[in-house]
Parts: C-alpha cells; structure tokens; sequence
C-alpha cells in the first residue's frame, strides 16, 4: 500500500480521537446549555409544538447521546370543570359579580342549579319569574345572578336607600356590588342586582308603560333569531354593517361594551323613562349625553361580545318589546 493511504487512515484515526476528547470536555456544558435554552424557551410564553398547536408549556429538551437534541412536551389535560372556568375568566363561582345566562341539561332541577351556582332557589325563582312548581325543560335558559338577591330595574325617582329599604338590603353592598360611582350614581333602565334582598309582597315596584304601536320604528331590518330573552330582547341577524336606528327619540343615556349580554351598546333614555338598548354593534356614532332624533342612525350591526354571529340584541326596559309581536324566523324590514 502507499504512504498516501496509510496518511490518510492516520488522520482519520487523529480525528476521531480528536472529536472525542472534546465532546467529553464539553459534554456538561452542552447539557448546560440545553438547559438554558430550555429555561429561556420557557419565559417567552405560548410554544407551537410539532403539528404547529399552540402550548401553555415550553417543551422539555433532552441531549441524546451527545449528539442530538430531542424535545418532549408534558401531556396536558384539562377536565370540563376547569375548562369551564377558563372560559367563564373565574376559578371560583363565589368571586364571580357578573350575571351569567345558564343552560338547562338533562336531569337539572331548579333546586340542583340553585346549589350549583350557590344561590338560594328564590333567587332563581324570583328573577326568572318562576314558582317552585315550574317546570324546565334541557335547553331552556335561566339567569343566574352572582349572589342571592334580586334583581331591581331602576325607574323614573329611584333612590338608592329607598330601593334598600324596599328590598330589605344594604346601600352599601348594592353599590359595591354593582361598581357603582363614588356618588352611588344610578340610571332609569340600570339592572341592580341586590345582594341578600327580599323580594316584597306586592311588587309595587315596577310597571310596563303602555305604547301606541306607533311610538317605536323598526331598529333595524333582517331575520328575527330569538324571541324574548335577557333582559326584554329580540335577536335580528342581518350582514355585519347593517345600520341600526334609534327606535324613538330621547338621550343617549350610555355607550360602552360588556361581554354578555352586549358588546358595544348604546342604551337610550326616552322622554316617557322607557330605555331602550342596542347591542352587538360593530361601531357606535353616537355621543353619551346627546340628543337622537327617531330613525337616526345610532351605529352598526356586528358580533361584539358574546355573539356567535352579526346581529342586534334590541332591548326594551320599561315597556313591552315591539319586536316580541314578530314570529321567530319571520323578515323584519323597512319596505
């Protein structure tokens, strides 16, 4: 054989002995540096793992042999009741201060979903308008308040200590409850729920003013998707867009956003204390504090907040709903 071959086996063998004797110098410190990535990985949030799924946790990565990396995701599992927290934004019901809107399943009973939600069954009873022997179906819905109490619509000359002193409550802990301003500012058409009240005997407290047929114009046009619900309203879907009117004339009483049941709503005070509000809109064009003309257009229809597709959450507090006369899946126009 020549001297080249023999060179060459010799520096093939020099090589390898050379590779070697580094890799088991540094090898604690590639074990250290996976280490660090794997920390670093860690503290820069979500991760997508091999099918491009966005993770809560960074891989764990692990040298193989030396000379490989490998990385191995934790398996996560998450059961319905934690799941649910995660979507609901609470982990503990007994925190929660928000109305939230329930589903009836299978084998419920009124009394099971007052335990639940851990609320007496008169909240139940009382702000869904049910007695003890009402009946309730799966699907139904019902509204669950955060705490035992009542519910209390807010009308023309309310105070606060007299809605207290009706409910047999305590001012304070309705104006906590509710986020009320530092005054204990309320509004004709506010929803307060009333921690620990009573409900009266004779429910002097609130009545439904009469309207000509003509007092309200259609607020929109398209197909009415739910009948009467929270808290008075009709759904009507139409393409995101559609414009939205003032149904009558009055004071834009407040604009904002709440997640359930609205989004971006504008509620309406009209000169006879009905309120009307207008929710799920894509944008809003009108001012707080201003004055609308009936058939004005307030804004535009979209799916904000908790809304599974464009639509107009209209709500009538204080008088019935002019929409409520329409049939569910009926046409609702202008023409």
């Amino acid at each position: 054989m020549s001297n080249n071959f023999f060179r060459l086996i010799g520096l093939i063998l020099s090589l390898i002995i050379l590779f070697g004797a580094v890799f088991l110098y540094f090898g604690s410190d590639v074990n250290n540096s996976v280490s660090l990535i794997s920390d670093k990985i860690s503290n820069e949030g979500f991760f997508v793992d091999s099918r491009k799924t966005p993770r809560l946790e960074s891989p764990n990565l692990y040298l193989i042999e030396k000379n490989s990396l490998m990385a191995s995701c934790p398996v996560m599992t998450v059961d319905p009741q934690v799941l649910g927290s995660f979507l609901a934004g609470e982990s503990d019901s007994e925190n929660r201060k928000e109305i939230v809107e329930y589903v009836v399943e299978s084998g419920d009973t009124l009394s099971s979903i007052a335990e639940k939600f851990n609320i007496s069954l008169n909240t139940v009873l009382w702000v869904n308008d049910l007695d003890k022997n009402s009946k309730i179906k799966p699907g139904q819905k019902l509204i669950i308040l955060p705490v035992s109490g009542v519910l209390h619509l807010v009308k023309s000359g309310d105070t606060l200590s007299e809605i207290a002193e009706i409910y047999k409550a305590k001012t304070g802990e309705i104006a906590d409850l509710n986020r009320l301003s530092e005054n204990k500012e309320i509004f004709i058409g506010d929803l307060l729920i009333i921690p620990d009240g009573k409900m009266p005997s004779k429910k002097t407290y609130y009545t439904n003013i009469p309207l000509t047929d003509s007092y309200f114009i259609l607020p929109t046009q398209g197909l009415v998707t739910q009948g009467i619900h929270w808290y008075n309203a009709i759904d009507v879907a139409n393409k995101c867009g559609t414009p939205i009117l003032a149904a009558a004339g009055g004071i834009v009483q407040r604009i904002g956003y709440k997640n359930w049941p609205a989004g971006n709503y504008v509620r309406i005070l009209h000169p006879n204390g009905v309120v009307t509000l207008y929710g799920h809109l894509s944008k809003i064009l009108v001012k707080q504090g201003k004055k609308v003309s009936q058939g004005q257009v307030i804004g535009y229809m979209g799916r904000t907040g908790l809304a599974t597709g464009c639509h107009l959450h209209f709500d009538v507090r204080g008088a019935k709903n002019p929409l409520a006369k329409y049939p569910l899946g009926s046409e609702i126009s202008w023409k």
